[in-house]
């Protein structure tokens, strides 16, 4: 899937996984010139889809481990590039004393970055993690990173711009996928304009907020967007429900049904917990005295809910024995999915936590363990090549041979492709003056959005494109 093209600019891919930077930097223009990933399999699931298409004399460099390219007292071994994206791990940082700069993230991964920032001074430098690294158990970690990125010279915000792919239309990349990741992007301007700038009070701004882009209304997602038609893949039968997994969803919809036919009422949204279901007169005030917050008032509103639906609930009990049989996580319900009346017409997971059910709008998170999205109406989980496609991928993308559940955790560690361009675009045509012109003219002549997106394939997927206005389509 490579372009087999010069490429307007260079770029580095750093902690590449399977290759969600590589598809948007392609997509505005880039060549990659070096590419390192220590996960074997990753590696070549982004070799196979992005560097072997290449004719070899276009393919990057290929590194194993960065800490061999980045080692202190050494020549860093990258080569020379004007855009260094980085999903880099987050480790965490020394505990030996808070120093300054560089010498605090030692130890880390986020130095060997700091190490090729030093050398390559490139234009841009584009780094990813979970949002979590935002947050306020880890604002020494935060303090160090940005603080570390402007003593190397680049105009960075402390805000952090946090966006996830769900907020962008199809029509400029975005996914049914509720993905919050923070990015940091930085602009090389050397450290003594860095200084000058924050001493006038020049405090750089967020590069995008965390909003809808355009107008754009969440709700209208789909998550059948996504899918691929039932017979065009292959061995189908293993994506869907076996026959315990099914008499889970089916004793629980028989509750549903039977909770609507008596009130009219839909399911209430805390989670239901079955083994609680108890009249209220019953709980022993101290026991509950000695629980958490949280979990008193799930004991007492599940036990309130029994009490309002007592008749039901025996019923629905009595028809169902197996039901006592089921795993403990399966004996909990958490009802997302407003006003639908079946579980079957929802997303589900099956967590730790309980059968999740939500409407079949935009999808949770992709995450590396294995708690894939269930598609009600099909009865089937999503498909690796599905969940390549949830995080931006194009259609050829693949995973060869690879055994499913390798392809996806990758899938969930990688980077949405859509809000990774987003985010890049913004801040590239935000701080084009101080920037290459070559870097700033191939961005902003790109397409609005990769053609790994969404729309793409709003006129292949049927009904798609009568629930996306005519300036979408147009835009597509």
């Amino acid at each position: 899937m490579g372009t087999g093209r010069e490429g307007a600019f260079r770029y580095a891919d750093l902690f590449a996984g399977i290759g969600g930077f590589h598809a948007m930097l392609d997509h505005a223009g880039g060549r990659c010139v070096y590419v390192s990933e220590i996960d074997a399999a990753a590696r070549s699931t982004y070799a196979r889809n992005w560097i072997d298409p290449l004719p070899e004399g276009e393919r990057p460099v290929v590194n194993t481990d960065i800490t061999l390219d980045t080692a202190e007292g050494k020549p860093v071994l990258v080569k020379d590039h004007d855009v260094l994206a980085a999903g880099f791990p987050c480790q965490p940082f020394s505990k030996s004393g808070f120093q300054r700069g560089m010498d605090e993230a030692r130890g880390t991964l986020f130095w060997n970055i700091a190490r090729v920032l030093e050398a390559k001074k490139p234009a841009v430098v584009l780094l990813e993690n979970v949002r979590n690294i935002a947050g306020p158990r880890h604002d020494r970690e935060w303090e160090v990173i940005i603080r570390t990125l402007r003593e190397l010279g680049y105009r960075v915000s402390a805000r952090p711009t946090v966006f996830s792919p769900h907020l962008l239309p199809p029509h400029r990349g975005g996914t049914p996928q509720v993905r919050d990741r923070v990015f940091i992007l930085g602009t090389y301007i050397g450290a003594a304009q860095v200084a000058a700038e924050l001493a006038a009070g020049l405090e750089p701004e967020q590069t995008v907020p965390r909003s809808v882009v355009d107008g754009w209304e969440v709700d209208r997602w789909r998550a059948e967007w996504i899918l691929d038609p039932d017979h065009s893949i292959e061995d189908v039968q293993r994506y869907r429900l076996d026959a315990q997994e099914t008499a889970w969803v089916n004793a629980w919809d028989d509750l549903v049904q039977r909770i609507r036919v008596r009130t009219g009422l839909r399911l209430p949204g805390f989670p239901l917990w079955a083994d609680h279901w108890v009249p209220e007169r019953t709980l022993d005030q101290d026991e509950l005295s000695y629980l958490p917050d949280w979990k008193r008032r799930i004991l007492v509103k599940n036990a309130r809910f029994y009490d309002e639906n007592k008749p039901v609930i025996d019923a629905w009990r009595q028809a169902h024995p197996e039901f006592r049989s089921f795993p403990a996580s399966r004996r909990k319900l958490e009802w997302q999915a407003r006003d639908l009346e079946s579980l079957w017409d929802c997303l589900m997971h099956f967590r730790p936590s309980g059968i999740r059910a939500k409407e079949p709008t935009y999808l949770p998170a992709l995450v590396a363990i294995n708690q894939t999205s269930i598609y009600g109406p099909r009865r089937r989980r999503v498909t690796p090549h599905e969940a390549a496609r949830l995080q931006g991928f194009p259609d050829e993308f693949g995973f060869g041979d690879q055994k499913d559940p390798a392809s996806y955790k990758q899938v969930g560690n990688g980077v949405a492709v859509g809000a990774a361009w987003h985010v890049f675009r913004e801040h590239v045509l935000r701080d084009a003056d101080d920037l290459p012109a070559h870097l700033v003219d191939a961005v902003r002549g790109a397409p609005l959005a990769p053609p790994t997106s969404v729309s793409a394939r709003l006129e292949a997927v049927p009904d798609v494109a009568d629930d996306v206005p005519e300036v979408e389509r147009a835009a597509s």
